[in-house]
């Protein structure tokens, strides 16, 4: 009985299309990041030399693609307002500009903007829980965008060569 039950279970897995992530394909094998100290810089350097084939290199000649974050912002702006005049709703805005080239002037990706928000609720009796709620939607916008970069350079399509 628990014999059938798992076969059944493994042909129903199966059909429905469902298999592990594993690693991504690049359109290159070598890429150059500059300045990946912090931000959302490190964490795609890592996430690229953990989850794909493609090497991460710190000379740009040896690259065959270059990723260049054009800007990186976070911003808090009001969401709403109390009877009273205080505020009682923030969104949270992060924005994530990045484009890869391959050096010679072909784009692999134009320049390109992605934006994530999210809404946070805020209480003046509660302002250190709420600051780290903050600082914990940020680290997970920062996640997601990582993964949505991931998905467009998993998209790229290599520049096709001069004709002359």
């Amino acid at each position: 009985m628990r014999l059938a039950l798992a076969l059944l279970f493994a042909i129903t897995l199966a059909g429905c299309g469902f298999q592990l992530r594993g690693t991504s394909a690049l359109p290159f094998d070598t890429l150059y990041m500059p300045n990946t100290t912090g931000g959302i810089a490190l964490d795609l350097k890592r996430n690229i030399q953990s989850g794909t084939r493609t090497a991460v290199v710190d000379d740009p000649a040896k690259a065959q693609a270059v990723l260049e974050f054009t800007q990186e912002a976070r911003e808090k702006h009001i969401l709403s307002l109390a009877a009273t005049g205080r505020v009682s709703e923030y969104q949270l805005r992060y924005r994530v500009g990045f484009r890869v080239h391959d050096g010679k002037g072909g784009e692999f990706l134009p320049a390109s903007t992605m934006q994530l928000t999210r809404d946070i609720s805020f209480n003046d009796t509660e302002v250190l829980a709420k600051e780290t709620e903050e600082q914990q939607l940020y680290r997970d916008m920062q996640f997601d965008m990582v993964q949505q970069v991931m998905r467009r350079l998993a998209g790229a399509t290599p520049p096709k060569p001069a004709v002359q």
